[in-house]
């Protein structure tokens, strides 16, 4: 093999050495299997077919305290983390100490940031990604991204009491698109007060599918109630309204859409 071609060897193996540090990028690269948390935020309430079945939903004899009231938490950890960290499976994992110390580091950087080059970034060793450190620390990493009830007192907060008008919804529409064609996430609140079958956070990063001949726009999120993949936003413009897909704790269809940390105060 001749000089030339050591060289180039060199050169794509240090190409490919640095891509196994870090996925940097837009939100067109997000992996939903590699850059969410493996587990789950649990609701307050039991729930069946988007109703609550029983008020208590107590943790059972023995078991650790459940996570719960974290969504607004996750989704904000979960877009952290892309933009913030990155992490090099080949070294040694940090103490404890230390690991909580990066994990705060990451989650008490602004969102509505840019996306920082690899070199700037909090560097995780000993795990893939988020997900494979979430699920080996998991009880460390709950520990360490933020606390649920600051959540209720966010400024950005009071626009469900008073936003409801179609048009608004459309707006958030063409922010959501806007947001998404310059390759950054879009964290949605899900409201439908004062009825209150929905008060969820989520993280859309992708069309689902092309546009449909009629305008409805199908959109993939990170749902932290859901971890095994992600779940479905729809606008259907016929109804200038978003749509939620259904689950345990939600009947499905109608749910307003207000866009948070996307800048100071919102």
């Amino acid at each position: 093999m001749r000089l030339g071609d050591y060289r180039s060897c060199g050169f794509f193996a240090a190409i490919f050495f640095a891509a196994s540090l870090t996925w940097a990028g837009d939100a067109s690269r997000f992996n939903f299997h590699r850059d969410t948390l493996a587990f789950a935020n649990s609701t307050v309430f039991a729930y069946q077919q988007g109703k609550i079945v029983s008020h208590g939903n107590p943790n059972p004899k023995g078991k650790p305290k459940r996570y719960t009231r974290r969504c607004f938490v996750m989704s904000r950890t979960v877009v952290q983390f892309y933009k913030f960290a990155q992490f090099d499976p080949h070294a040694s994992p940090l103490d404890d100490k230390e690991l909580a110390k990066r994990i705060r580091a990451v989650t008490r950087k602004p969102p509505w940031h840019p996306t920082l080059p690899p070199e700037q970034r909090i560097v995780f060793p000993g795990y893939r990604d988020l997900r494979d450190i979430s699920q080996a620390r998991t009880r460390l990493m709950q520990r360490n991204i933020g606390l649920g009830w600051t959540a209720y007192l966010r400024p950005g907060n009071c626009r469900m009491f008073y936003l409801h008008s179609k048009s608004y919804q459309e707006k958030t529409h063409e922010e959501l698109e806007r947001t998404l064609g310059r390759g950054d996430f879009f964290v949605a609140f899900l409201s439908d007060f004062p009825t209150l079958h929905i008060n969820h956070s989520v993280v859309v990063y992708a069309h689902k599918e092309a546009r449909a001949p009629d305008g409805t726009d199908r959109y993939l999120s990170y749902d932290s109630n859901h971890p095994d993949g992600p779940r479905e936003l729809k606008w259907i413009p016929a109804k200038r309204a978003f749509e939620f897909q259904k689950d345990q704790e939600f009947v499905g269809g109608f749910a307003r859409v207000f866009h948070v940390y996307g800048k100071l105060l919102q």
